[in-house]
């Protein structure tokens, strides 16, 4: 990891008095609020002064999709589930042991498939930061926010923001986060980084605007490939020569893995015709043109010194070259926009031309039968995009076509209507029809093991969601059902598939809170069903997730807040998948079945403008019968305490 950005960060960083503030979601462009953000409704303090004439509805964020949010200081529930390496709540994935490790899956969402496909190596991917993931600010005065928690045994997590605007219409931030974590087994160290720097800037008019994002990062991995047989059988029957997870055997002594990403994206529009409300000082009619630039490269490596365990196979004794594979795609996109009150909406049509490539610079094992380097070619998309806002109505659609016959010919159809009433509840629709190349991995792969080299012509893999969600004071829910044609996947060989049947998918999950006196009790249920494939597509039945909790303004003069409580989980056994840290992909297995509760109990608190973490993992695991994993021969996490802080300044 580069720490020289960590170290541009705290010369920056200075603090200034300023009051902790709530602060509110605001719903632009079509975004539904079903979802639990950082933010909070707050319409009745919309005057609250931050310092000097600033209000905290001047403090900005905005999404990718243009979607607007404010800078969050407060203190929730919801922000004890994202208080992660992820910063997400996860509670349809299972974290491996050591934090920046893999996640295995509990359950799948399809509402952002991307049109193309990627490099693959999933395993790697779940903390790389994608195009939709940045965001970009706005603020009247230099902002900074530092999330810090420790690791497991040594090492942390420091994740850190800067931005300030030089003029009301020129924005830069720039971000780091870094971890370095040294895990409870052998093999297990994790060393992560991801560095965002982020501009926006508009012209007095509003004619010219234009913003991009830089992205470095970079994953480091050692590979364990899982407890051996016998130190399995030691953490099962809880030998007590073993109870320090370090003395524990494991499959890989010197192999790890690194991932890398970098990505450039510029997206900048200019506004031909615009006529304005001269009442409200606001676009009447405008025609704008525009282009977006993204160029994103990613690398994977497995390296190994030695070829003395057999999990792999055999190796080609004379080929000592690693799994090196590498990826870039290119993308221009031209649009014209259309926006009027005398036409329905905004209308955008837009063509994109397309340059990928993938593959590797020489033959790795010279007894392969690969008869290929790289995939490589071009491609034009063409597409539209229309959104409209009706009365208390959202519609919001995205169509692409790519014509042709080549790795990335496809078409993607992505459809929501949205219906808030007021702040009591809403209801979305969606739609999605996708047709995609699969990764590129599972269709050219080499590596040194004779059995990990493979070209394949698959078909393209055909998904179709139809999705519910209703959200309100009382309950909110969700329902998907997806159907998937040419599903791929990699079996019990660790060999890419396509199924030949169809994959029929249902999710339904719900969430209630109740509230009494100081008490708190927040349920989330999900129930799934694979009635056609559930011989490659595997998800627990159910998973549950409920946490009882204490809110109090403790101390006189109410200067601190608490949140404390106890989160129970619970899923379903299954036949989870297996991890191959070779294909940095997860496998089919049908001789281990993986579920068992966990509790975890946290002491939260706000001070001010600052949020203080304390949480013990797996509290139960000291007495409980070992049979926790997040995937076979990999055991999750034993008892342990965590701290942590999330801290804001406005200067």
């Amino acid at each position: 990891m580069n720490k020289t950005f960590f170290y541009i960060f705290l010369l920056l960083i200075c603090s200034n008095n300023l009051f902790g503030q709530r602060l509110k979601e605001q719903i632009e462009g079509g975004s539904f609020g079903n979802s639990r953000n950082d933010t909070i409704n707050n319409s009745n303090e919309t005057k609250v002064i931050l310092s000097g004439k600033t209000k905290y509805t001047d403090y900005k964020i905005f999404s990718h999709k243009r979607d607007t949010s404010y800078i969050d200081t407060t203190l929730t529930l919801q922000k004890e589930y994202k208080f992660n390496y992820l910063r997400k709540d996860n509670f349809e994935l299972l974290e491996f042991h050591n934090q920046g490790q893999t996640f295995n899956n509990l359950g799948y969402s399809f509402d952002n498939i991307s049109q193309f496909p990627d490099i693959g190596f999933s395993a790697k991917q779940f903390s790389y930061l994608d195009v939709e993931d940045i965001k970009y600010y706005e603020v009247p005065t230099p902002t900074t926010e530092i999330l810090y928690r420790t690791g497991l045994q040594q090492g942390q997590v420091v994740d850190a923001l800067f931005t300030l605007n030089f003029s009301k219409r020129l924005n830069v931030s720039l971000s780091y986060k870094g971890l370095r974590s040294l895990g409870e087994y052998r093999q297990s160290l994790v060393s992560n980084g991801n560095f965002r720097g982020a501009f926006h800037y508009r012209t007095k008019e509003n004619q010219y605007e234009i913003r991009g994002h830089l992205t470095s990062q970079d994953f480091f991995h050692e590979e364990s490939g899982g407890l051996t047989a016998d130190a399995l059988d030691y953490f099962v029957t809880e030998d007590p020569d073993f109870t320090q997870r370090s003395r524990l055997d494991v499959n890989l002594e010197d192999a790890e893995s690194q991932f890398d990403g970098t990505r450039v994206y510029v997206e900048h529009s200019y506004k031909i015709l615009s006529s304005k409300d001269t009442i409200n000082d606001k676009d009447f009619t405008n025609l704008k043109v525009g282009h977006v630039f993204t160029s994103e490269n990613k690398f994977y490596s497995f390296n190994q010194t030695s070829t003395t365990t057999d999990i792999f196979g055999s190796a080609n004794a004379s080929d000592t070259t690693n799994n090196e594979a590498k990826s870039s795609i290119t993308n221009n996109e031209l649009n014209l926009e259309f926006n009027s009150k005398y036409v329905l909406g905004k209308f955008k049509a837009k063509a994109n031309l397309i340059n990928y490539s993938y593959g590797y610079d020489t033959i790795l094992n010279t007894s392969s039968s690969i008869n290929k380097l790289k995939l490589e070619g071009s491609a034009i998309s063409v597409g539209a995009d229309w959104n409209a806002r009706i009365k208390n109505f959202q519609l919001n659609a995205d169509a692409a076509l790519t014509p042709g016959s080549g790795r990335l010919s496809g078409s993607h159809l992505q459809g929501e209507a949205v219906y808030l009433k007021d702040s009591l509840f809403g209801l979305k629709g969606s739609l999605l029809l996708s047709s995609k190349s699969p990764n590129f991995n599972t269709l050219l792969h080499q590596s040194k093991y004779d059995d990990y080299n493979w070209q394949n012509d698959f078909s393209n893999v055909n998904t179709r969601d139809l999705g519910f969600a209703f959200t309100s004071k009382l309950i909110n829910a969700n329902l998907n059902f997806t159907n998937i044609d040419n599903y791929t996947y990699f079996d019990e060989n660790n060999l890419p598939q396509q199924y030949g049947s169809q994959i029929t998918y249902l999710k339904v999950k719900a969430n209630r809170e109740f509230k009494f006196w100081k008490l708190g009790l927040d349920n989330t249920v999900m129930y799934q069903n694979v009635t056609s494939g559930a011989e490659v597509f595997r998800v627990p039945e159910f998973v549950t997730r409920n946490t009882l909790y204490y809110t109090d303004e403790w101390f006189k003069g109410k200067p601190m807040l608490v949140n404390i409580g106890v989160t129970f989980k619970y899923f379903t056994k299954y036949n989870a998948n297996a991890y191959n840290p070779l294909l940095a992909e997860f496998t089919l297995q049908n001789t281990d079945e993986i579920g068992y509760p966990t509790f975890d109990v946290f002491f939260n608190a706000r001070v001010r403008r600052t949020r203080i973490y304390f949480k013990i993992d797996n509290v139960t695991s000291s007495f409980s019968e070992k049979n926790y994993f997040s995937a076979p021969n990999y055991p999750y996490r034993d008892f342990t305490i965590r701290f942590g802080l999330v801290w804001n300044w406005f200067i």
